[in-house]
């Protein structure tokens, strides 16, 4: 799964940075040409809110969240794994819940036929990226909850060093 996240995140990455290039150097070398290519801009709009969200569990996987980690330290260590734990599993029911929502919304632009207005695709496609990213935030907050470190700390820590 990992694999598969970092390689959709890094493809769209190249792919939208390719876009923009391409899409500026028509702009400056042949500039009647441009509004031919207008829907780039959009294109790299939905392939940042992708890569927005798809990055979530990335950045927790390798320690790149938000994290109180000095002041977990100062604990003794049956605290620290029940904070942590507390932690994982608020994590994973907030992520859930927003997927949720997120969910709700797709749905929504989905029934109400919303078109992008240079791609002409279903802006649903846009909010989609929300509860993909989500879930899977929340899929590596409950793959934390089974270790008494934490697996992805244990990872990102042994990255460090």
């Amino acid at each position: 799964m990992r694999w598969i996240e970092r390689g959709a995140v890094a493809a769209l990455m190249i792919a939208m940075a390719l876009a923009y290039a391409f899409n500026v150097a028509v702009r400056e070398l042949a500039p009647t040409h441009a509004s031919t290519f207008a829907w780039i801009e959009e294109a790299c709009l939905f392939g940042l809110a992708w890569t927005v969200f798809l990055g979530l569990g990335l950045a927790l996987e390798r320690g790149r969240h938000i994290a109180m980690t000095s002041l977990l330290e100062r604990f003794a260590p049956g605290l620290r794994r029940a904070l942590k734990l507390a932690i994982d599993l608020t994590g994973s029911v907030f992520s859930l819940y927003i997927a949720k929502l997120g969910l709700d919304i797709t749905l929504f632009v989905a029934r109400s036929g919303q078109l992008s207005p240079t791609l002409d695709v279903s802006m649903a496609w846009l909010y989609a990226a929300m509860p993909a990213g989500f879930v899977l935030l929340a899929l590596r907050y409950l793959l934390e909850l089974p270790a008494p470190q934490g697996r992805l700390a244990a990872r990102a820590a042994s990255r460090e060093h």
